[in-house]
């Protein structure tokens, strides 16, 4: 499913995050690593960026989850 053109939410699992970095990289714009080391999102909403999904899909961790705003149904990692 493309997420394109829709608002997005991020949610980290910082449990499971282990500082990697590469989802920061990856979605500047949404995500940092917080002063623990683990990321987390800078915003409540995401407009659909292909960087978003990326970091969410290359987590090797599986920290990263990104939903539709409007449906709630998981956009990456798939």
């Amino acid at each position: 499913m493309s997420a394109a053109g829709q608002e997005l939410v991020v949610r980290v699992d910082r449990t499971r995050c282990v500082g990697t970095g590469a989802c920061t990289w990856t979605a500047p714009e949404d995500l940092e690593l917080g002063p623990d080391g683990r990321a987390r999102p800078l915003r409540p909403v995401s407009d659909d960026r292909p960087g978003l999904t990326e970091a969410a899909e290359m987590c090797p961790v599986e920290a990263i989850t990104v939903l539709s705003a409007a449906s709630g149904e998981v956009v990456a990692p798939l």
